[in-house]
């Protein structure tokens, strides 16, 4: 029997290892290196994350948080007088255009004006060749005297007969008959009478005078012309200047308000405007309304009356006629770019006490140029925005510029904020003016 001595612990180890290459398990190393990737690739994705977060979402956060104040133009709600008128178009109108016509036949032998003059009433215009005229006096003169002369020997005869006649020593019939002859010799006379006075009056027609006051146009007829009053054309255009007048429109919803004012006794002032309605060429008074509506304008006509002694209307001119209905006293008014218009109508940004901005309803009027009537909302000393209104809402915080003046600036709204964006240029508000619609 044989006996083996028991292996010691260098033996048993070497057994227990096996074989290099041989089942060597390595799965342990190789599954710790792929987490350790993994978690790597999560790290980065976070801090990209985080990185985007920051940039977009913190902003967007401050920014909405942070409201900085709008610069704006302001001013105070006063009062003044608010003159309300009315624009009609209109045409001026002269009082009278007279064509001066002859009125015989005849040679235009002088003229004595010239074209474009101011002629008077009763200024000599123009002589025809009295001549003919004078030849037709002189022969119903003479047929006046020879009636005349028949006239008066009939009624000798009728004495001598009505003497004899009361002592019975003539007929009857003989005194009747030459009373009857008395009777035509007058007629004759009569009638000789209105020759002679025709024939003074064609006379008197050779010379032409001016029927009106006016200035005189071009001249239609030259002296060594044949003139008859079968012509159309006439001798001669007078048009009266001074005074002159504008005939205007108005719509027929205004005419009721104007003639209230003039059944009272007011006297409407009117001032010609030119056509762009920026000069002022003379003021009026309105004198008469038409009768009537023009069914196919809905409008009436108007009449107004210009001394114009500067001559500043010329006759046809087209002209705008402002009528000056009535003048409110003490109104309140606010300016006209201070007033919004949107879903609530008409409205202001009212400045509150605490710098921020109030959407203010208000009711308006009149308007007179650059200021408009306030019938309700707003009260004098109210503090209105004139300019940059159209960067506001409700509530926005305001920063009133010193002189009304909103300067634009670029606001500063701090790291990562959205820049402000610039308001728009407000003037500073001029004092009311007190005025009135006189010519300049």
């Amino acid at each position: 029997m044989i006996t083996r001595a028991a292996p010691d612990r260098a033996e048993i180890e070497s057994a227990s290892r096996p074989p290099d290459g041989v089942g060597h398990d390595r799965s342990i190393p190789l599954h710790k290196g792929a987490n350790i990737r993994l978690i790597a690739v999560l790290l980065i994705a976070l801090l990209i994350a985080a990185v985007v977060i920051w940039r977009v979402v913190f902003p967007a956060r401050q920014a909405k948080s942070y409201t900085p104040a709008v610069p704006v133009g302001v001013t105070k709600i006063g009062t003044g007088d608010m003159p309300v008128q009315l624009m009609g178009l209109g045409t001026v109108t002269p009082v009278a255009t007279v064509t001066v016509q002859t009125q015989i036949n005849g040679q235009l032998t002088a003229v004595g004006y010239r074209e474009g003059q101011i002629v008077q009433k009763g200024q000599f215009l123009a002589q025809i060749d009295p001549r003919p005229y004078e030849i037709a006096l002189q022969q119903a003169q003479g047929a006046l005297a020879h009636d005349n002369g028949l006239l008066n020997q009939a009624k000798s005869d009728l004495a001598r007969y009505m003497a004899l006649d009361r002592a019975n020593a003539i007929a009857k019939q003989t005194v009747s008959d030459q009373e009857f002859l008395v009777q035509q010799d007058t007629g004759l006379v009569t009638e000789d009478e209105a020759a002679v006075n025709t024939q003074k009056l064609n006379l008197a027609y050779c010379h032409i005078v001016a029927p009106v006051t006016g200035r005189a146009g071009l001249r239609l007829v030259d002296p060594g012309n044949y003139v008859q009053t079968s012509s159309a054309t006439g001798l001669v255009v007078l048009t009266e200047l001074q005074p002159i007048t504008v005939i205007f429109v108005l719509p027929e919803d205004r005419i009721q308000a104007v003639s209230q004012q003039m059944r009272g006794g007011a006297k409407l002032s009117v001032v010609a405007f030119d056509r762009n309605q920026q000069k002022a060429i003379a003021q009026g008074v309105l004198t008469t309304i038409d009768n009537t509506i023009d069914t196919t304008t809905g409008t009436v006509k108007l009449r107004a009356s210009f001394a114009n002694q500067n001559l500043a209307l010329f006759p046809n001119q087209f002209v705008n006629a402002q009528l000056l209905l009535q003048t409110l006293n003490n109104a309140t008014e606010v300016p006209v770019r201070a007033v919004q218009t949107g879903a609530p109508g008409s409205f202001v940004y009212l400045v509150t006490p605490k710098r921020t901005a109030h959407v203010q309803v208000i009711k308006t009027g009149v308007t007179d140029g650059d200021y408009t009537q306030v019938i309700s909302g707003l009260k004098p000393g109210d503090t209105v925005v004139t300019d940059g209104a159209g960067l506001l809402r409700e509530g926005a915080k305001l920063r009133p510029m010193p002189n009304g003046n909103a300067t634009p600036v670029q606001v500063n709204n701090g790291p990562g904020a959205p820049p402000g964006q610039q308001p728009q240029n407000a003037q500073p508000m001029p004092h009311r003016q007190k005025h009135s619609s006189q010519p300049r």
